[in-house]
């Protein structure tokens, strides 16, 4: 890629109305308003340099693969924002734009054609409110050094009105009917612009002549390549301009491209804030969409690259949208169910194995509620809690959802947990835990995201729909220089207090009202007025894994010891995993 041959304006307003420039699929909508329009004539006319282009040569072979459309040469803030799409077939290549949309756009309707926005005070309903306007220039205004130094307007014919020594507008577009410079020249004196021996108006308007006709304005880049994907990263990076462009935002846009039922872009957004606003809430992306439609289509490259995102791929995940839209909603609202939030799902893609299977049955509706898939069920919520806390899903997430994918492919019947595990086993992304692994999960501390995981290995019978908070079964509110000072602990020790009060060992899920309930009250006072016969204590203490120990405060070193280590067998009998003696 390097500086081609600079050309001229006129050469490539030619080229866009004969379709020969067009846009891609990936370029946003023209936002320029009128007053941007008339400083860029103006700069032109100035000398000042409007920067360079980048065009992008699409040989013909490669033109099926992408959704082109034409420049826009008139626009209408209600009526006609959006580019129309072009079908482009023969065998010659064309240039898209991939740096310079804008400015190139406002100079078509500058040259070519009109701008209609809205005017104040009128309704939207009203076609009086948005007339149309074309770009004109006073020749009788010469430049100053405050603002704009030729006076280029957006007006309607009708308000072209013509003040004797003063204003005399010209429309622009009527520059094409010049064959020669002269031209310029004789219509000046043909229209007695040359009075008084002014001079002014026949520089201006030969000068205009020069950089649409004369000089070659526009320079640019020229890249030849037809690796998509590589033309794709080069127009990220040259459209950043301090906001940064996400590679799923190209691919949506060629997904909207090529969509010919529904519009994609709506409709992958509404899905997202649908999923977001189920429970507690999540933060889930139109990347995780993007993500799951290649997964649940059986797309075989599931990678966000160009190439994947084919017209026939695209069709296909049109055709299933609303089987994927199901299987999301109903993947989400059941992790949901299991007591799953923003704050706790730490893997958005853990979940798309999860979306597949529920896709491949059928997107039932009651998938959450129905007897029928109560063993999938047990299985998907374990298989996600050791996915989320062995981080199965991270760094390069493809290589774990291909393999995956092709086990569930295979396994129909009920969701295929061990088949999955020992597909990955002996790899980087193995599902199973050993002994240090398992001390890694003791680590675990409150209010990090990965605790609750752990936590509902230890309370697989809680109905998580009634909403069950993290609680400090010592409440934390007691963990004070002021209460260990009362409890005549001494000071050399209180970091055995401070420093573990949020340990994994101190932690249980209680259900909201009850946690609410027990607030900051001790510990030894609120367990025996809560469950205060023998047959309730007891039952309490398993549930929780209470060690037989004190359970005052004083003593609390000791019952973290004893509960941890309750909790690390418990732990190592659901992930299977051996302990030495």
């Amino acid at each position: 890629m390097g500086f081609e041959t600079p050309i001229t304006i006129e050469k490539v307003i030619q080229g866009i109305q004969e379709n020969k420039y067009v846009l891609p699929a990936i370029q946003r909508e023209f936002v320029w308003d009128a007053e941007q329009i008339e400083k860029l004539f103006d700069s032109l006319m100035r000398g000042y340099p409007i920067g360079s282009f980048l065009f992008w040569k699409i040989e013909p072979d490669h033109l099926k693969d992408f959704q082109f459309y034409r420049f826009m040469d008139r626009f209408h803030e209600r009526d006609y924002r959006h580019n129309e799409p072009i079908e482009l077939v023969g065998g010659n290549s064309v240039t898209a734009v991939l740096d310079g949309q804008q400015r190139l756009t406002a100079l078509n309707i500058g040259l070519k054609g009109w701008y209609a926005n809205k005017m104040p005070y009128y309704r939207w309903n009203s076609d009086y409110a948005f007339p149309e306007k074309r770009l004109y220039l006073n020749l009788l205004n010469p430049p100053d050094e405050n603002g704009n130094a030729y006076e280029f307007k957006m007006l309607q014919d009708k308000e072209v009105t013509n003040i004797e020594g003063k204003k005399y507008w010209f429309r622009v577009s009527e520059i094409f009917k010049f064959k020669e410079l002269q031209d310029a020249m004789y219509y000046c004196i043909e229209n007695g612009l040359t009075a008084d021996k002014r001079t002014f108006p026949s520089s201006a308007l030969m000068e205009l002549y020069r950089i649409i006709k004369e000089k070659p304005l526009i320079n640019y880049f020229l890249e030849e390549s037809q690796d998509l994907d590589k033309v794709l990263n080069i127009f990220i990076r040259v459209n950043s301009g301090g906001t940064v462009l996400s590679y799923s935002d190209m691919l949506l846009s060629i997904a909207t491209a090529a969509w010919k039922k529904i519009d994609a872009r709506k409709a992958i957004y509404d899905l997202v804030e649908d999923l977001n606003d189920i429970g507690e809430k999540f933060t889930l992306s139109k990347d995780f969409v993007l993500k799951a439609c290649l997964v649940l289509c059986d797309i075989p490259a599931i990678e966000f690259r160009v190439s994947n995102f084919t017209r026939e791929n695209m069709e296909k995940i049109e055709n299933y949208w609303e089987s994927i839209s199901k299987a999301l909603n109903e993947t989400v609202k059941l992790i949901s169910s299991w007591g799953y939030s923003w704050q706790t799902l730490v893997s958005a893609y853990a979940i798309i194995p999860l979306a597949y299977y529920i896709h491949k049955q059928g997107s039932p509706s009651n998938f959450i509620s129905s007897n029928k898939y109560a063993e999938d069920r047990t299985l998907m919520r374990k298989w996600l809690q050791i996915a989320l806390l062995k981080r199965t899903f991270s760094g390069t997430p493809d290589n774990v959802l291909r393999p995956v994918r092709k086990v569930i492919q295979e396994n129909l019947n009920s969701f295929p947990f061990n088949a999955i595990l020992e597909e990955l086993k002996g790899t980087t992304r193995s599902m199973q835990f050993d002994a240090a692994e398992l001390d890694g999960l003791m680590s675990y501390r409150y209010e990090q995201p990965y605790t609750f995981s752990v936590l509902t290995f230890l309370y697989p019978w809680l109905k998580y729909d009634q909403q069950f908070h993290v609680d400090h079964i010592f409440p934390r509110a007691m963990f004070t220089t002021k209460e260990l000072r009362k409890h005549n602990i001494p000071q050399e020790n209180w970091h055995l207090w401070l420093d573990h009060y949020n340990d994994l060992g101190n932690l249980q899920l209680l259900q909201g009202p009850v946690n609410i309930a027990k607030s900051d009250e001790p510990l030894d006072s609120w367990i025996y007025k809560e469950y205060p016969t023998p047959e309730k204590l007891a039952v309490y203490k398993e549930l929780h894994f209470i060690p037989d120990c004190s359970l005052k405060f004083e003593d609390f070193p000791t019952f973290l010891e004893e509960r941890e280590k309750i909790i690390r067998t418990k732990l190592a009998n659901v992930l299977d995993v051996h302990l030495s003696e």
